[in-house]
């Protein structure tokens, strides 16, 4: 009996521990980090009441996409402790905050940040874990919440990252949290960036208004590997240094691996275990850099974010200062703040946050086709085998077809506001609105 116990605690260990590619959807933008799934399929309508498996509603508002490993959904929310409308302007003055940015920001005061855990098949709640409690947090863009940056999964951990408010390593069997930090930063308008798992580190972007870096954690101990300062930034105000990218990472025809770690005025490639710098690129007066870069075949793709969003392709073999020589091509209209692009067959799907899709030859940059679908975007767009879902704030995903001649295939209304990204497990569509999170099957 005693070496039958040892061989199922082995074989749980393994299933727990093993990478999180193996995982059906363990990051922000699925298995790749791309949005792209190319072996499943979703349906394509589908509503409150149509090819719906289940639906839960979560408390607390969250912009983080689900991730799911196990037969186990997870999503991360925060609990606000809203104040009156007097106290939030006593709170906003507190802050030191202008006055005439007092409509765009929304503050709590209180916020209790919490991970959930749903069961795959039956959306029942399995666990609800309490992370920490933030008296007076700072305030946050009304578009923004306190829980916008994605988990990640890795073995049998899952880590939660809000920025500011902290880092948290929970083992996923036991429901325990194995290490905490804070990294402090002023991000202006709320946390953004999701956190990477790169071997044994955690990587986070840190690009806030007082001070812009990037950071390993040890993922096993949380202890700080390296991190390495932005390049030095010319903008008037540290509101415009600021930045809320992703990482991904490449490894170029030189056999070098990269960490691509995209910022305010610059793009820059770092050495996984180093921290140093191999390549930087100056793409202008971008900030506040939401969507996450692209690649294939030797070539970055990126938005350059707020101020006058421009889609870059970037070689990746160079060193040093690259800006005069490895820029392939920049498109410099209809390109999103906010919703990632897609990159696939050869061609650049982008989402553009007022509701215009757009297609590009990835090899030139030159358009394809462009079309108004509508609406205000903030989720980055899915491609699922042919058909790319796009979720809009007014909660309506529109279905369009992948390729040279694109077109709108279907339009799914659901009750709430889509903010976060979706994701594709076994064949079926997991979609998080503002109060719930769905099924699809």
């Amino acid at each position: 009996m005693h070496a039958r116990l040892c061989i199922l605690a082995a074989c749980l260990l393994l299933v727990l521990s093993s990478s999180h590619a193996d995982s059906p959807w363990p990051q922000f933008r699925g298995p790749g980090g791309d949005g792209i799934v190319t072996d499943q399929h979703t349906p394509l309508t589908f509503g409150e009441k149509e090819n719906l498996a289940w639906k839960t509603e979560l408390p607390g508002k969250a912009w983080s996409s689900p991730v799911i490993a196990d037969g186990v959904v997870w999503a991360t929310t925060a609990i606000e402790v809203f104040p009156s409308e007097e106290e939030r302007l006593d709170l906003l003055r507190a802050a030191g905050i202008e006055e005439k940015k007092f409509k765009q920001l929304a503050v709590a005061k209180a916020i209790r940040l919490k991970l959930f855990a749903l069961d795959l098949e039956s959306g029942r709640q399995l666990a609800e874990i309490d992370l920490t409690e933030i008296e007076t947090p700072d305030p946050i863009h009304s578009l923004n919440s306190y829980a916008s940056p994605t988990p990640v999964i890795d073995g049998p951990n899952i880590y939660c990252h809000f920025g500011t408010y902290g880092t948290f390593c929970v083992n996923r069997g036991s429901r325990q949290i194995e290490w905490q930090r804070k990294l402090p930063l002023d991000h202006s308008v709320g946390p953004g960036s999701s956190p990477f798992i790169d071997g044994q580190r955690l990587i986070l972007i840190q690009d806030g208004i007082e001070r812009q870096y990037v950071t390993a954690l040890d993922k096993l101990t949380g202890e700080t590997l390296w991190e390495t300062d932005r390049p030095e930034m010319d903008a008037p105000t540290g509101d415009q240094k600021k930045a809320y990218c992703t990482p991904i990472k490449i490894t170029d025809r030189h056999g070098r691996e990269q960490l691509i770690c995209m910022g305010s005025q610059w793009m820059v490639a770092y050495e996984p275990a180093t921290g140093n710098e191999i390549w930087k690129v100056r793409h202008g007066k971008g900030f506040s850099v939401v969507p996450r870069p692209v690649y294939a075949d030797g070539v970055v793709y990126f938005s350059t974010g707020f101020g006058k969003p421009q889609l870059w392709a970037v070689k990746v073999d160079g060193s040093g200062d690259v800006t005069n020589t490895h820029v392939a091509w920049t498109v410099m209209k209809g390109i999103p703040a906010k919703p990632s692009p897609i990159l696939h067959d050869g061609l650049i799907y982008v989402m553009e946050d007022n509701g215009i899709a757009s297609c590009f030859e990835a090899e030139s940059g030159d358009e394809v086709w462009k079309k108004r679908i509508g609406g205000k975007y903030s989720a980055s767009p899915l491609l699922v085998g042919d058909r790319i879902y796009l979720g809009s704030h007014e909660g309506t995903v529109t279905v369009i077809s992948a390729g040279r001649d694109s077109e709108v295939l279907a339009e799914n209304q659901l009750d709430g506001q889509i903010m976060a990204s979706p994701a594709v497990v076994d064949n079926s569509l997991i979609v998080r609105t503002a109060e719930a999170i769905y099924r699809f099957k």
